[in-house]
């Protein structure tokens, strides 16, 4: 079992603001912030907020065990765990002894 995370910084973003879902091998996050008052008037916002959506492709046998969200950082804790029919296992190389007496010669059969 391996076990992964991935960082996504989502500034300007509060924890009701994003969300995190699995559909079909993929791993979908958006954030969308929450309709604020229209009649506040910014001298400078430093930070975008438009709504935004990333797919990220899930490889077979992974999945996806928890997000958290800190400061400015959203973190999602991936797990791979490969079935142990799947994984590769070593082959014994048997030897044989072969015997001398039993190797007939070409030239002598034609």
């Amino acid at each position: 079992m391996t076990t992964r995370i991935v960082y996504i910084a989502v500034a300007g973003f509060s924890e009701p603001d994003l969300n995190v879902e699995v559909r079909e091998n993929s791993l979908i996050v958006t954030a969308k912030k929450a309709d604020e008052s229209k009649d506040k008037k910014y001298l400078h916002r430093g930070i975008a907020t438009r709504a935004f959506e990333r797919r990220f492709h899930l490889a077979d046998h992974v999945w996806v065990t928890g997000a958290s969200h800190t400061d400015v950082m959203l973190h999602i804790d991936l797990t791979r765990e490969v079935p142990e029919a799947l994984k590769p296992r070593r082959i014994q190389i048997a030897s044989q002894n072969v015997i001398a007496t039993d190797v007939v010669d070409a030239k002598t059969v034609n």
